[in-house]
């Protein structure tokens, strides 16, 4: 996490003439003293992490050392995958564990035994950190010592799968891995906010919403003292830089946001503060569509990145929960499809497709952050202060009111509240006994921002949205900060359906009003057309 580790011995050997010197670390993690310039092997130990040696050239410049603490992580790489392709799973133990993998649907499935994992050297499933801003890099687990690195095979259904971690002292570790059809299996294609998930992970000190920018010269000692994210008082203080000035993120990196605790059952509530918006939170649409019956093809967002979603093979496709980051490939894919050729689309989650994201070759990717904003505004405003943008994908692309026909604004956000029909006798409410007026979504799993089915982050129309969009619901938000449910349909048969809440999907096991809705909308653009 980049944080200072104080009284770390280290041994510094030089390779000039094998001289050596002991230090340790100073409370802010430096290590002071006098050493000729040159090259050394320098060899550090701690209690309560792992002890490992680099070779470093010491001069003028500060070299950084890291350290990775005790515990267990774990991760797939690659964490997207078509169905019997190969992942290596990648894992940091330090004492024996067992790994096991299961298939989250509506239940839990057991899918198989992959083992128990030991070496014979002492503590050898121990992981190593680079010495660099890996954030940027990747960890690249599985490098150092692994001549054959462990893999798996992905299985032939396709959905979301989770590596679930134990050692005999107890802890657990769990960790998610999207396998993707290699041909379409049903009518419906369903996107795993991939995207989001690294955008949000702050493994080696940097997220979207840490250091964004990049890692500062030394590392944390307590971060309300430290961190720029709590000490610059603008709104949106963090995304002040400019889009160039954002190194990229990686990958490659466990996900300690996506850990599920507890070992949950579907209906329970969704545990921990990020994990509600993240796959945790995105498990409760999957089992959902399991338990009304709907088959559903998942996917990961590189895959549609990539063109590897034929979107022309399905009815309809449901993006979920908080899916923020998207690069512009996958946006016009998605329009052109819905706009063009009747495509389908159910947006069923809240401040989506806010910011463009640039993929790089190396399995990173980079946010478009940049963001002037002196009131709150979301989409901040132009250099000259003429325009004020919807989001920062506006700013960059354009409004994504113009496909999903919603935007998050600063209003509702961190509020929840159930929404009041506006509509009674559009389609989408038929069964569902609600009249003008009624409120629906008092109940959701989300533990985050409890209190409703509109929260959390809300998005409302704009002037930008489709002139056909159609409004149907309203979150009781505060300020007027409701989340609005609206539908813009199109030629040739296409469709987009919006709810505009991060909360939605976590309503859909304790609402039956929500749970209705939204399978109108699904059996009526199944059932069209095109």
């Amino acid at each position: 996490m980049y944080v200072a580790i104080p009284d770390v011995m280290a041994e510094f050997e030089a390779l000039s003439d094998g001289a050596v010197t002991v230090l340790r670390s100073s409370p802010r993690g430096a290590i002071r003293g006098d050493l000729p310039a040159g090259r050394y092997r320098v060899t550090l130990a701690k209690a309560g992490f792992g002890a490992k040696a680099s070779t470093v050239e010491i001069g003028d410049a500060p070299v950084q050392l890291r350290l990775l603490a005790d515990g267990l992580l774990g991760y797939m790489w690659p964490k997207w995958v078509r169905s019997g392709e190969i992942s290596e799973f990648r894992v940091h133990a330090v004492e024996q564990y067992q790994l096991t993998l299961w298939r989250y649907g509506f239940t839990k499935e057991y899918v198989a035994m992959v083992g128990w994992l030991d070496e014979h050297g002492p503590q050898a499933n121990r992981q190593i950190l680079p010495d660099c801003d890996f954030t940027q890099t990747g960890v690249k687990w599985n490098s150092d010592g692994y001549p054959a690195p462990p893999t798996i095979v992905a299985p032939e259904r396709s959905g979301l799968y989770y590596l679930w971690a134990r050692t005999p002292s107890g802890r657990a570790f769990s960790f998610p891995w999207v396998v993707a059809p290699r041909v379409p299996k049903a009518s419906i294609a369903v996107l795993a906010s991939t995207n989001t998930w690294n955008a949000y992970n702050n493994f080696g000190g940097r997220s979207n919403y840490v250091n964004a920018d990049r890692l500062p010269a030394t590392p944390v000692v307590n971060a309300r003292q430290d961190l720029d994210r709590y000490h610059n008082v603008l709104p949106f203080g963090t995304w002040r830089p400019k889009d160039e000035e954002y190194l990229p993120l990686s990958f490659d990196r466990p996900e300690p946001n996506n850990h599920m605790f507890d070992d949950p059952k579907i209906t329970d509530p969704v545990q921990g503060r990020v994990q509600c918006g993240q796959t945790p939170g995105e498990w409760r649409l999957y089992g959902w569509l399991e338990r009304e019956g709907f088959d559903y093809d998942l996917y990961g967002e590189g895959h549609l990145h990539d063109g590897l979603v034929p979107l022309d093979a399905y009815k309809v496709l449901i993006i979920a929960v908080h899916p923020e980051y998207w690069s512009r490939e996958m946006y016009f894919a998605v329009k052109s499809w819905v706009f063009e050729r009747g495509g389908r689309l159910l947006y069923l989650g809240g401040n989506g497709l806010n910011c463009e994201v640039v993929f790089g070759a190396d399995g990173t990717m980079r946010c478009l952050s940049h963001l002037e904003s002196e009131h709150g505004e979301m989409g901040g405003k132009s250099a000259d202060g003429t325009v004020i943008y919807d989001s920062r994908m506006h700013r960059t692309l354009e409004s994504e009111a113009n496909l999903l026909g919603v935007v998050c604004t600063e209003t509702g956000i961190m509020t929840a509240a159930p929404y009041k029909v506006l509509d009674a006798d559009h389609w989408v409410f038929a069964g569902t006994g609600l009249r003008n007026g009624d409120l629906f979504g008092k109940e959701t799993l989300h533990e985050r921002i409890p209190g409703g089915a509109s929260g959390h982050e809300t998005d409302k129309r704009s002037a930008y949205s489709p002139a056909n969009t159609v409004l149907l619901a309203k979150g009781e938000n505060q300020d007027e900060g409701g989340a609005e449910i609206v539908l813009h349909e199109r030629e040739r048969g296409g469709a987009v359906f919006s709810v505009g809440s991060i909360t939605w999907v976590a309503a859909l096991f304790v609402d039956e009003a929500v749970s209705g809705i939204t399978r109108n909308v699904l059996r009526e653009f199944l059932g069209r057309e095109r």
